[in-house]
């Protein structure tokens, strides 16, 4: 595993990251969820990357448990984040409009560490721009979790453009720096790069993670030749709908595949590999459902460095319709 600074600070994440939106839930096995984390530790992903609202709930508690029964002695090794912001609990303080508020965040890191059991959290984030709160009032409710000791660093995530400048400036004024933004980025996915928060971030010190690297599933072979039941579009999944999976997506993914394989990767690998060509990102955020995936993600590090003809070939196949 290779480590990355995060902007100008003196944090370093893993080139991967563990993150735990799916595969973390009530109805998920126990000793799966055990047998991934233990495997990415072993592997040397130290940083788990959690919500509130993952698993309503579950995800914090279980990796909680693991986190007492298994990494107990590791502690001073990992970086434990977590997130508020969406909506969690019903009624009218229960994230969404309103999740930047003092009130839900301060309940919402309070919540989060009850079910982790943990004293503290090494990051902190916003989890999405909430446009009914003053930026000023989120922004001090995040240094005012810091002050309190129980977060080490403070982050933003899905923020963009001038709303994330306003932030970043005001969390250095609030006196808790923004070190992290996280956000969506994949070959199908470039707004974090076309819109320019990469190169603002540059230019603020920041740090970016990334994921959905894989476009949920889209950037694999999983959709080459119809729909698996057992794949998330055919599952019903909310966050990848059956009309996604046109011909001229399919007929690119080919494409994209072959530029993978003439690098002895597979998709999946190349589309992680090339997050990380990108400054200021720090990790690529995977997801899992089983201990075998990590362990092929992390290989996607030993990679050769893209050539120019690749990453044109790259764009060319993107450009195609």
């Amino acid at each position: 595993m290779s480590y990355r600074r995060v902007g100008r600070s003196g944090l370093k994440l893993p080139s991967i990251s563990l993150g735990m939106w799916h595969n973390f839930g009530p109805d998920d096995s126990i000793q799966n969820q055990r047998e991934m984390l233990r495997t990415a530790f072993d592997l040397g992903i130290n940083h788990f990357d959690l919500a509130d609202n993952y698993g309503g709930g579950m995800a914090e508690m279980n990796v909680g448990r693991f986190l007492k029964e298994d990494f107990k002695s590791h502690r001073d090794e990992l970086i434990i984040s977590s997130k508020s912001g969406h909506l969690m609990w019903d009624g009218p303080l229960g994230g969404g409009s309103g999740g930047g508020s003092r009130k839900h965040l301060l309940a919402g890191i309070d919540q989060s560490l009850k079910r982790l059991d943990l004293d503290y959290v090494d990051i902190f984030y916003h989890h999405v721009p909430d446009p009914d709160t003053p930026l000023e009032e989120t922004a001090d409710a995040l240094a005012q979790i810091v002050r309190q000791g129980k977060a080490l660093y403070v982050g933003i995530s899905k923020y963009y453009g001038e709303l994330s400048r306003q932030m970043i400036e005001m969390l250095k004024e609030a006196g808790a720096p923004c070190l992290i933004n996280q956000l969506p980025f994949s070959l199908l996915n470039q707004k974090a790069k076309s819109s320019g928060e990469f190169e603002g971030l540059v230019d603020d010190g920041v740090g970016a993670i990334t994921f959905s690297p894989l476009a949920q599933g889209l950037l694999t072979d999983r959709y080459l030749n119809g729909i698996p039941s057992d794949s998330r579009v055919g599952k019903d999944s909310p966050f990848l709908k059956k009309d996604a999976i046109t011909q001229e997506l399919v007929n690119k993914v080919r494409k994209l595949t072959e530029v993978a394989a003439g690098r002895g990767q597979s998709l999946a690998q190349m589309a992680v590999s090339w997050n990380l060509c990108f400054q200021p990102v720090a990790s690529v955020l995977i997801g899992a459902s089983k201990p075998e995936q990590i362990k092929t993600n992390v290989e996607a590090l030993d990679a050769p460095a893209f050539s120019e003809s690749e990453l044109s070939d790259i764009d060319r196949i993107l450009m195609s319709s």
